[in-house]
């Protein structure tokens, strides 16, 4: 594979990283925390997280599918790969684990936006109008921090794998 197409599927790679990953840390860590301590039970700050969230998720669609199409390319030019499902050297046995985390991440995706969130909206609309049930909200906003969290978990794996292959 030419140096230039190497260099530019990984610059891809990497910016797909970070919108990915990145994105979901800072969210996580920083705009949630921040924006839950100043709006604190306003009913705006659900509304603000719900507009940050449609506005990420299809970055993060396109992420993925960035991240999977260069992930192929750089996977087949790097001399340590030997082949599909061949895990006899360290580094394939790390893109195994790395593989395995992403996996972990893209179902957590999945859940949340096509059962958790469209959930949370149901219940946040209905509670606006004074028909919620105030502990289903309440049981669906956890299960969507807990599998953030897990997410957020996850992609430090990624990045945790990635550097150990890097390191070989």
């Amino acid at each position: 594979m030419s140096p230039s197409l190497l260099a530019i599927s990984l610059f891809a790679h990497l910016v797909a990283t970070v919108v990915w990953i990145g994105g979901l840390i800072t969210l996580t860590v920083f705009v949630w925390p921040e924006t839950r301590r100043v709006l604190a039970d306003n009913p705006a700050l659900y509304a603000l997280l719900g507009r940050i969230r449609k506005r990420f998720v299809p970055l993060t669609n396109f992420s993925l599918v960035v991240l999977i199409l260069t992930g192929f390319v750089q996977m087949s030019a790097d001399s340590h790969y030997d082949g599909l499902l061949q895990f006899e050297n360290e580094w394939s046995r790390a893109l195994l684990l790395k593989h395995i985390a992403i996996f972990g991440m893209v179902i957590c995706g999945l859940v949340m936006q096509y059962w958790v969130t469209p959930a949370l909206e149901r219940a946040s609309m209905l509670a606006e109008r004074g028909k919620g049930d105030a502990e289903e909200w309440a049981r669906l906003r956890r299960r969507e921090v807990r599998l953030t969290w897990l997410n957020v978990g996850l992609g430090v794996a990624v990045l945790a794998f990635t550097a150990w292959m890097t390191a070989l």
